[in-house]
């Protein structure tokens, strides 16, 4: 497993100080830099310790307090830090969309992979052939949606299965474990889309010697024009499904559990909710949420769908990035251009937002009172003002950013600051 600690900082990472090149991430982390004068450079993305904190233990308390598991999608951040920080907080393994991020929590000892997707790519399927022979504490589970895609995998597997037997001699084999993805409606994304093709894909599997059914699961955040209606109903269609596949035998006793599984990070009160009524099962039931973007939450997009505006006697989340740039010109009263641009920022869903000022005459902090971005260029930040407005070139400009996925992947390396600026780690990420 990688020692991130050992890593040695240089020029491939964004802002860190220039006097800290040749030391080790460790060391760096050592020294407790204050990230305003210990040295960064602009602009830099900074992560608050306390925020990620408050996020870990509250989901975690959701999750318990609603009977769920947890597996966080980590293409979120694609922070192994952040992976064991959250599995540590409880979470039953971490969720993959691709090949590629699953192959990154292996190297970095992630033991539980919910791939959130269909995998029919042969030479990903012969690597997990691979690492489920190598480790048989590795749990892997993956969606199916179609007949074809189970033919393609059983092909790949029976492969793979083959050519481990002329190296080392014959094995018994695990299977991987599949649940059906139902669609969330017509024009959603992947996923049968209705019972029948459900029933179809499953009878594929059941054929395949080297697939074993386990569960249900989907996504409910592509419900078209979702609104709380639309997204019960559908996840009701998803809890009928595995109970009627547990009516009908579809579930060998030796899985041991059923996984039924939603849950983004906009409706998961929702899911709660529904996976509350599913009915006892001929197995213990895994109910697994997925929720990825509440480890950072934002300062736009989630700050808005989050479902704890709906039940906010269960918490809040409170956003955790802030994205300090430096004011390099003031053409006019009414324009200022910082340092920051598209890549450093998300602006996918959101500009950034204006939320700070720190002075560079006083280095005190006051609110961005006036003052709005209006517009990004590759490495400018277009920045509005308003009669009176406090800014001048040289002063550093906090912003607070809208979508953690557009966010994280734009930095490799992301102090994890304190609220008095103390750096107390720096966050890797492998996108």
């Amino acid at each position: 497993m990688p020692d991130l600690a050992n890593e040695v900082v240089d020029h491939r990472f964004k802002a860190l100080p220039p006097d800290a090149e040749g030391l080790t991430v460790g060391e760096l982390a050592a020294q407790r830099r204050n990230l305003f004068t210990g040295g960064f450079t602009t602009p830099v993305l900074a992560l608050s310790a306390e925020s990620v904190e408050h996020n870990l233990r509250l989901l975690e308390e959701y999750a318990e307090r609603h009977g769920l598991a947890f597996a966080p999608h980590g293409k979120t951040s694609m922070a192994p830090q952040l992976f064991d920080r959250q599995i540590e907080h409880g979470a039953w393994g971490i969720t993959a969309a691709v090949p590629h991020q699953a192959r990154v929590y292996r190297a970095h000892g992630v033991a539980r992979i919910f791939l959130a997707n269909e995998l029919v790519d042969a030479v990903a399927l012969r690597w997990l052939a691979a690492e489920l022979d190598a480790d048989p504490d590795f749990r892997f589970v993956c969606y199916v949606d179609s007949v074809r895609g189970v033919e393609l995998m059983d092909e790949a597997l029976r492969v793979a299965r083959a050519a481990a037997s002329a190296d080392t001699g014959p094995a018994d084999a695990r299977p991987v474990d599949v649940v059906i993805e139902l669609g969330a409606g017509d024009g959603a994304r992947t996923g049968a889309r209705t019972e029948a093709d459900c029933a179809a894909v499953a009878d594929a599997v059941a054929a395949a010697t080297t697939l074993r059914l386990v569960g249900v699961a989907g996504y409910e955040g592509e419900v078209p024009q979702a609104d709380e209606e639309k997204v019960r109903a559908w996840l009701r269609r998803l809890t009928a499904l595995a109970a009627e596949f547990d009516k009908a035998g579809r579930f060998a006793p030796e899985i041991g559990e059923i996984v039924v599984s939603a849950g983004g990070s906009a409706w998961f009160d929702t899911v709660a909710e529904v996976f509350a009524e599913l009915p006892a099962l001929s197995l213990p039931v895994l109910k697994l949420l997925r929720s990825g973007a509440y480890v950072s939450h934002d300062s736009g997009h989630y700050r808005t769908l989050t479902p704890f505006n709906r039940v906010p006697e269960e918490g809040a989340l409170e956003p955790a990035f802030r994205l300090w740039a430096q004011v390099v010109s003031r053409p006019t009263p009414e324009q200022a251009f910082t340092n920051a641009g598209k890549r450093d920022a998300a602006y996918d869903l959101h500009l950034p937002e204006a939320q700070v000022v720190l002075d560079a005459r006083t280095g005190e902090v006051r609110p961005a009172d006036g003052i709005a971005v209006t517009g990004l260029s590759d490495q400018h930040g277009w920045v509005r003002t308003e009669a009176g407005a406090d800014l001048e070139v040289g002063d550093w400009l906090g912003m607070g950013l809208s979508h953690p996925c557009t966010s994280f992947d734009k930095w490799q390396l992301i102090p994890l600051v304190e609220a008095d600026g103390t750096v107390v780690d720096y966050i890797r990420t492998f996108f």
